[in-house]
């Protein structure tokens, strides 16, 4: 049966003012202009976040899956139809544990995959991933975890400069798991070298790098420069400036910039005292920070609230939408299924008011409670 649902409709190319989306099952069927008597919502593609860490006070660090399930569902509510969950750096016991939890609900569709956000990072840049469990890569490890996981793992961030970093990314981009460039001090040119060897996205770009500098552009002005890096982006107001968020942007363009939360348990929830990767964090004013040392702890951010601090930014919703959707589903894989109002792709969207708070959210076709 077709369904219909109108409204200023948000496309890869542009904003239809007054459009309707059109599905049949979990399938786009039509998108199109449709007159009506008033402007009506927005409808925008459904929000694919590719580095999450949890949320509603929820965790996927643990690999517990229960948790896992609770922190899907408190994003769904923010109009995140797509996510990977997000591990951070732990002994490889945990990175098996977790993988073998998750690869069901990756089968079932609860989780888009898994991203490992280490544990092979900078000592140096490693903000708030636990120092005891940095190593050097093990392509010994990598094997095993891909073959433990299949299709479910989807994701891996790796510091470029670490013995056998090169080879890492080549392993993973073999067996389509996407390599990814952060919490790294490596130079412009090492960085250049692991952008070669197969490494397609910057995490979460100039948060646990090297800094800019005229002599030395470390590794933003080299992935920023590559035609084939996705650069992660934490639209909060806390791990940039506006500014830099707009120049980033701009210099990648939405073809290959996305917007990220990197949310931890502590979003959506109150202040007070949470952890992340054993490690204590307080959330003071919405801001996670570790107790120790004061390290930005990932954020409380949704990607509703991202939408409204991009375009509040500068950003035209149009290209916010690309950025929040489109270009992180194309980055992690996914892109000839989800991430935009197309015909053919599965029903994901998110209807939003004024304001661009969520009003209701389809996922497959199916209207979320």
């Amino acid at each position: 049966m077709t369904v219909r649902v109108s409204g200023r409709v948000v496309t890869p190319t542009g904003v239809i003012r007054q459009g309707c989306v059109e599905w049949d099952g979990d399938r786009i069927t039509a998108v199109a202009e449709y007159p009506t008597h008033r402007d009506g919502h927005w409808i925008l593609p459904g929000f694919v976040d590719m580095h999450t860490h949890g949320g509603g006070g929820h965790t996927f660090t643990t690999g517990d899956v229960a948790q896992a399930r609770e922190a899907a569902a408190f994003h769904l509510r923010h109009g995140t139809t797509s996510l990977l969950a997000s591990l951070v750096s732990s002994p490889f016991a945990l990175m098996r544990s977790a993988t073998a939890a998750y690869r069901p609900l990756v089968d079932e569709g609860v989780l888009a995959g898994i991203h490992f956000e280490g544990p092979y990072l900078s000592a140096t840049r490693c903000g708030a991933q636990n120092p005891e469990f940095l190593r050097d890569p093990s392509t010994d490890e990598l094997a095993e975890l891909i073959e433990l996981g299949g299709d479910a793992v989807r994701m891996m961030t790796i510091a470029p400069e670490r013995d056998g970093a090169l080879e890492a990314i080549k392993l993973l981009v073999a067996h389509r798991v996407v390599a990814a460039v952060g919490h790294t001090d490596a130079t412009y040119d090492e960085t250049r070298a692991a952008v070669a060897a197969g490494a397609s996205v910057g995490t979460h770009l100039f948060n646990g790098m090297r800094p800019v500098h005229h002599r030395e552009p470390g590794p933003v002005v080299a992935l920023l420069d590559a035609p084939n890096v996705v650069c992660e982006l934490v639209a909060d107001g806390v791990h940039l400036h506006d500014g830099m968020l707009t120049f980033a942007a701009s210099t990648a363009g939405p073809e290959r910039t996305a917007v990220i939360t990197d949310a931890m348990a502590a979003a959506g929830m109150p202040d007070g005292e949470y952890e992340l990767g054993g490690q204590g964090v307080t959330v003071a004013d919405g801001v996670a920070r570790l107790t120790r040392d004061g390290a930005i702890a990932g954020s409380t951010l949704t990607m509703d609230a991202a939408l409204r601090h991009t375009v509040a930014a500068g950003i035209p919703i149009a290209d916010a939408a690309r950025m929040l959707a489109t270009t992180p589903a194309r980055a992690i894989g996914l892109g000839d299924r989800l991430g935009a109002l197309q015909v053919g792709l599965r029903a994901d969207l998110v209807v939003l008011d004024d304001d661009l708070n969520v009003v209701r959210v389809l996922r497959g076709g199916t209207w979320q409670e």
